[in-house]
């Protein structure tokens, strides 16, 4: 079936701005695991598998939520969010439906939006469509590159961008949605020749420009949304979003 959904989630991450010996994706948020969040919500967008990338403290996060009906797949080294993905390309070879890419410390998103995503990827035939928003201040994101005629054709880390790159204000949500042939095919080209000496996930976008396949993004309206949760203070932040949320 070509429309079945399977959905990525990155979560092999350590977390050192946090300052505790727990995984990041463990912290607690509203009473439950961060990780929880996005597990549901992968679930509540229709996947019919979540595989969760792993690393640091790999066993933790297996014993934890090998009840939650997740598959787990493990990276380790940590070589990036583009090596990241590619350690699930054993787990999907009879798979041709498409890829949802999420990162496990981004909790905020709403099922709405990722639903919006996934439609506007399978309508317009898209090889990816990345969520986007545009943020006044948009320091800390890769930015989203448009050329000729508006179109997209890559995302630059903020580390590695120009001057003028860094003047855009549309930026990259670190969620996706991939033809899974296509993912795997380009994450194989995807090279670690920049700053971070990491492979990039966002380098597919470039990828899929070059082959001038169709790429496609769904550009949300509100920066909390996609706010990674990075430092204590993000996390009590997001703990404020949702308590607020949960008195509506």
């Amino acid at each position: 079936m070509t429309n079945q959904l399977t959905s990525i989630i990155l979560a092999g991450g350590k977390g050192t701005r946090m300052r505790a010996n727990i995984p990041k994706v463990l912290h607690p948020l509203g009473g439950r695991p961060m990780l929880e969040y996005v597990i549901d919500m992968a679930n509540n967008v229709g996947s019919s598998r979540v595989i969760i990338i792993i690393g640091y403290q790999a066993e933790k996060l297996r014993n934890i939520f090998s009840c939650e009906g997740v598959e787990f797949a493990e990276q380790k080294e940590q070589l990036g969010t583009g090596h990241a993905v590619l350690q699930a390309e054993g787990m999907m070879k009879d798979f041709n439906g498409d890829v949802l890419v999420l990162s496990g410390d981004v909790p905020l998103l709403k099922r709405e939006t990722i639903n919006e995503l996934i439609k506007r990827h399978r309508d317009t035939g898209a090889a990816v469509t990345l969520l986007t928003v545009l943020m006044n201040d948009p320091i800390g994101y890769g930015r989203v590159v448009h050329g000729e005629g508006n179109l997209i054709k890559g995302v630059v880390e903020e580390v590695d961008s120009t001057i003028h790159e860094r003047e855009i204000t549309e930026v990259n949500s670190g969620t996706y949605c991939f033809k899974k042939d296509f993912l795997f095919e380009a994450l194989h080209k995807v090279d670690s020749k920049n700053i971070q000496g990491e492979y990039y996930l966002t380098d597919v976008v470039r990828i899929a420009a070059d082959k001038s396949l169709p790429i496609e993004a769904v550009t949300g309206d509100d920066p909390l949304e996609i706010m990674g949760v990075n430092t204590i203070a993000e996390l009590a932040e997001a703990e404020r979003i949702i308590k607020k949320e949960e008195k509506r």
